[in-house]
């Protein structure tokens, strides 16, 4: 479904060991929002809803609701290093627009609702 790069998978995991709790859940997930309509949501969780999704990549667990998942089909998870910092960097092969900002998207099926950026 999803994919995470070995380093996202790293900097996830030194994430969750300054969380001090090694049962979080990563929750990946579409909103939306944002310029474009739909913006993602990534956050640890301690649990996980009877309807989610579960895998395991790099021995983190992910969690995507069912809502999510179609849009999410595909998407590869990176953590990108430069000399102006580090961040995470999402691909999403059916996201056919994105806003300026580059924090929301829209999806051939799923536009989302727009807001100002």
């Amino acid at each position: 479904m999803i994919t995470i790069s070995e380093a996202a998978g790293y900097q996830i995991k030194d994430m969750m060991k300054e969380e001090g709790n090694d049962n979080l859940f990563l929750r990946v997930g579409v909103k939306g929002g944002g310029c474009s309509g739909l913006s993602y949501g990534i956050g640890f969780d301690e649990e996980k809803n009877a309807d989610d999704i579960e895998l395991e990549q790099h021995g983190i667990k992910v969690i995507i609701d069912q809502e999510s998942a179609p849009i999410l089909k595909g998407v590869v998870i990176d953590f990108k290093q430069s000399m102006m910092g580090g961040g995470f960097t999402i691909d999403n092969p059916n996201a056919i627009a994105g806003c300026g900002c580059g924090s929301s998207f829209r999806t051939a099926t799923r536009e989302g609702t727009p807001e100002e950026c």
